[in-house]
């Protein structure tokens, strides 16, 4: 997952914005003016910055010129705000900002958005394998019989079947859940999705099988 600075003056929309990016399992640092912003930035390097446009003591987008023109403009910045106009937007955008969200913003658009910014972070390309030595063989000596690898770890479990029909029944769908939620990296959102249950029922049922959350999602 990736380090995320959101910047924004309104204390509801930073706890927002932490609620669901931490529960994407992102790692999220809150800044409520560009001060705090600039410190954020200074001591640490994000993956992506969310920053509001409208700010008591710098505006979003001098901060963002202001990023530029230090060179410090490195990662993928999306600018918010729910007053802003079309020029205001498309200044921003020729700064250097990835993409404008417009308050109050939904949670598809939200982590669209952030999805296509990781997506454009700098990456640097993965070290090459070191070629494996072939072993030697004294002259005489017949080569050893190749060793068979051992099967990969199934996640699939066993239940008791002679449980009454509840028990085995709440058995497998805490293994299924469980499973899920591995799979996801703990991610709410996308398990409601691939399960087919809305949050809220999911968060209930979690909570009635006894799932503890905290051994599945990463916490900032």
């Amino acid at each position: 997952m990736a380090n995320i600075l959101v910047v924004d003056d309104e204390l509801g929309i930073r706890d927002l914005l932490f609620e669901i990016l931490n529960d994407e399992g992102h790692s999220v640092e809150l800044a409520e003016n560009a001060s705090q912003a600039r410190l954020a930035r200074q001591n640490g390097r994000p993956d992506l910055v969310l920053l509001d446009i409208w700010m008591p003591d710098t505006d979003g987008v001098t901060l963002l010129k202001e990023w530029a023109g230090a060179g410090l403009l490195t990662m993928p910045v999306i600018m918010m705000s729910g007053h802003a106009t079309i020029d205001t937007a498309v200044e921003a955008t020729r700064i250097g900002a990835l993409a404008f969200l417009e308050k109050p913003i939904t949670l598809q658009k939200l982590l669209k958005a952030v999805e296509q910014g990781l997506a454009r972070r700098p990456t640097a390309p993965a070290p090459a394998a070191a070629p494996k030595a072939s072993p030697v063989v004294p002259p005489g000596v017949p080569p050893a019989a190749p060793v068979n690898e051992a099967p990969a770890p199934s996640n699939r479990r066993s239940f008791d079947l002679e449980q009454p029909l509840r028990e085995a029944r709440d058995a497998f769908e805490r293994s299924y859940f469980e499973y899920h939620l591995a799979q996801e990296n703990g991610s709410m959102t996308r398990v409601a999705e691939k399960t087919g249950l809305e949050r809220t029922h999911l968060y209930r049922k979690l909570k009635q099988l006894g799932v503890d959350l905290s051994k599945t999602r990463r916490l900032a």
